[in-house]
């Protein structure tokens, strides 16, 4: 997994944490958004580490 893998998925649970947290703290529906952020943060990462996979993959089908 690399770097920026990483971080994205570090970015999603603060994103989502965050989200929770004062959505919860402050009862505005608003921090919704945060959530939903989240969500798309981490199925971009998804997509991101299948293709990285897949590009890995080719790579070691090369001669």
């Amino acid at each position: 997994m690399s770097g920026a893998l990483k971080a994205a998925w570090g970015l999603t649970a603060f994103v989502v944490l965050a989200g929770v947290v004062l959505w919860a703290t402050t009862g505005r529906a608003v921090f919704a958004v945060f959530i939903v952020l989240g969500v798309l943060t981490a199925v971009g990462a998804v997509v991101t580490g299948r293709a990285e996979a897949r590009g890995t993959q080719r790579g070691k089908d090369l001669p």
